[in-house]
């Protein structure tokens, strides 16, 4: 069972990150899981919290991330 804050090293998964990723390591990771969710961590803390979400959580976050819903977060 995968529950959020889980240690992220402890899951044996392909992490993947953005091509757009900084070079420095500061970037979010995504993992699918085979139960069908998919992981998050922060790849600049591979140990940390894991954050586990549905997939249709994700697929209303990346249709929000596409039509700049959450620019305003971001210093550019």
């Amino acid at each position: 069972m995968y529950s959020n804050g889980l240690p992220a090293d402890s899951l044996k998964v392909e992490w993947v990150k953005s091509r757009k990723s900084s070079a420095n390591g500061q970037c979010v990771e995504l993992a699918a899981l085979p139960d069908g969710r998919v992981a998050m961590r922060n790849s600049t803390d591979p140990a940390g919290p894991a954050l586990v979400f549905q997939g249709a959580e994700i697929a209303a976050f990346l249709d929000g991330a596409k039509k700049q819903e959450f620019d305003h977060l971001i210093d550019c």
